[in-house]
């Protein structure tokens, strides 16, 4: 199960940990992700995403308020 939440920055194809944790959550759904799970984030907001169905909502989310 997961135990601490890890603080992370989020960069073009990769993250870095700035506090050890063993998850993170999504911005979208809420759901834990698992740091060795982590494939979709967004750089610019700084959020992490479950899957690129959240990732794709997101952005579609964006879209439309511009």
């Amino acid at each position: 199960m997961f135990k601490k939440l890890a603080k992370i920055k989020y960069l073009p194809n990769t993250f870095e940990v700035l506090q050890d944790g063993d998850h993170v959550i999504c911005a979208v759904s809420g759901k834990q992700i698992s740091l060795d799970k982590l494939t979709y984030w967004n750089v610019e907001l700084q959020e992490a995403y479950f899957s690129y169905v959240e990732a794709s909502r997101k952005r579609e989310d964006l879209i439309k308020k511009k």
